[in-house]
């Protein structure tokens, strides 16, 4: 048998009914079977995934090789032992929750062979409101680098890879690590490799957000986020030389994986878990926030990481009160000098440092509390979302010569500006068919953000909610299509726009939860 171009990894872990189309859309695969092979590895599945995966290995036998394990807790044991069996030219990592366009495998061989490029990302969707970063995938490109934020924020294993290279470097998953095991892998592989490129001109990979929630991503307790994010930061700080690539890279697992760590849901938490995390994260921040890597950070997260670096827990929670209860504070323009007059701000041992925010501006004039979410009608009598959110500044609209609301690519209506109970109100309606028409089929989860641009710089935040009460789902018809639209909070306090297909499968779990 001649080599294969690719081999797919497969690890499965309870993963039905997912697994079905999983399945299904590698034998739709364009490539054909006589180009690929399909390592499976089940790893202790509990559910009815054995006899789905050995139903798709006797319909190809000669392109699937299934193994079989005790569960080891985690994908990177099945995915080295998928690498001991792999020969393809490639090989691709697939979540047995997720699925492939059709195309997805020839499409990547192709380009790669094109490019000579060792890896290759192809655009990843979201479905069931998974949220993706897209700033990767904005277009096409032969070559890219861990310079790139766009590739940093993308370090997921959902891309092809030369064989060669793996076994070149002897690249595999770090088995101590129960969630996250991906990322040194990929992270590592896209250092060593000579040319990366990313393909933005077809949905290559849909990755599933479960209905039940059980990805081991939603799964992941609060300590192996903490192991996690120590693994990754002290994993890179080895790998990469200083300089942009690891400055970008560092950013990256600072503004996800280590502040992911200081939420506003840290106040439920027991103190001595609370100080746990304080301290876990303070001594992150003093060997590894260099001045290039906090630049490169919001306002908002290098606060925080600030008042964690140089003061106490009590300090840290009474940020985490001001944001989730009385919201945006009030700033202090000292002659030139911007700071965010928080808790502890010229009352206690803080330096000024801490709360200053002039070299952020413009992001910090957009960082707006959400005040009310509710349906409305457009101009052409559409029906549209409202997002009413407030700024503690009276004089916002003197300050910025432009100020939007926008959900990732789709803009708002014009803002509605008002000085209301010695703050700034603004008003922004979505037409929510304008949100369904730039959504995939699958649907999309966009986060909310203000723009706003102060003396010629333009900077932006997320809209926070501290709580929301979500309006009912809004259905829309796009062809014969229906789509459930709704606003939602995420785990880190975002305003989130949903945008979902409403399939019978939903409206079956919808009136079972009524019962």
């Amino acid at each position: 048998m001649s080599t294969p171009d690719v081999t797919v990894v497969l690890p499965v872990y309870d993963a039905m009914p997912y697994l079905t189309r999983c399945l299904d859309s590698l034998a739709a695969q364009t490539i054909g079977a006589q180009r690929m092979e399909v390592v499976a590895v089940d790893d202790g599945s509990t559910d009815t995934g054995p006899r789905e995966l050995a139903r798709f290995a006797r319909r190809f036998p000669g392109t699937v090789k299934l193994l079989r394990q005790a569960n080891s807790g985690g994908p990177a044991a099945p995915c080295n032992r998928a690498l001991e069996h792999a020969t393809g030219r490639y090989v691709f990592f697939l979540g047995a929750d997720d699925h492939l366009g059709p195309e997805a495998l020839r499409r990547l061989v192709d380009a790669a062979d094109r490019y000579d490029a060792e890896v290759v990302l192809g655009r990843v969707v979201g479905v069931n409101s998974r949220f993706i970063h897209q700033e990767v995938f904005a277009e096409t490109r032969a070559e890219i680098g861990l310079d790139d934020p766009g590739l940093s924020w993308s370090l997921a294993n959902t891309k092809l890879f030369r064989r060669d290279l793996i076994e070149r470097y002897g690249l595999r998953y770090p088995e101590d690590m129960p969630i996250g095991s991906d990322q040194p892998f990929t992270l590592e592989a896209c250092h060593r490799a000579k040319r990366i490129s990313v393909l933005a001109d077809y949905d290559y990979y849909y990755a599933v957000r479960r209905l039940d929630a059980r990805n081991i991503t939603y799964l992941s307790r609060v300590e192996d986020r903490l192991a996690c994010a120590e693994a990754l930061v002290d994993f890179a700080d080895g790998l990469l030389p200083p300089g942009p690539e690891r400055d970008t890279v560092m950013a990256r697992y600072f503004a996800l994986e280590i502040a992911a760590l200081l939420p506003d849901d840290l106040l439920g938490l027991d103190r001595l878990t609370q100080e746990k995390l304080h301290d876990a994260v303070r001594s992150l921040a003093e060997r590894h926030l260099s001045p290039a890597v906090a630049a490169r950070l919001t306002v908002r997260t290098r606060l925080r990481l600030a008042v964690t670096r140089h003061g106490d827990l009590d300090d840290l929670l009474a940020i985490l009160r001001q944001d989730t209860g009385d919201g945006v504070p009030a700033s202090v323009v000292d002659g030139d000098r911007w700071y965010a007059a928080y808790p502890g701000f010229r009352a206690g041992a803080l330096p000024d440092t801490v709360f200053e925010v002039t070299d952020g501006l413009p992001e910090w004039l957009a960082t707006l509390d959400v005040t009310a979410v509710g349906w409305d009608r457009g101009p052409t009598g559409r029906p549209a979302l409202t997002v009413e959110a407030r700024s503690p500044r009276p004089d916002l609209a003197d300050r910025c010569t432009d100020l939007r609301l926008l959900a990732e690519e789709v803009a708002g209506g014009p803002a509605r500006i008002t000085t209301v109970d010695g703050g700034t109100s603004v008003t922004v309606s979505f037409d929510v068919h304008a949100l369904v028409a730039a959504s995939a089929v699958t649907g999309q989860r966009r986060a909310v953000r203000a723009e706003a641009t102060v003396a010629g710089r333009t900077g932006a935040a997320p809209l926070r909610v501290a709580r929301l009460r979500a309006p009912r789902p809004v259905l829309v018809r796009r062809g014969r299509r229906l789509f459930a639209v709704s606003p939602s909070r995420d785990d880190s306090g975002r305003l989130m726009l949903s945008v979902v297909p409403f399939t019978p499968r939903r409206i079956v779990a919808r009136l079972t939860r009524r019962r």
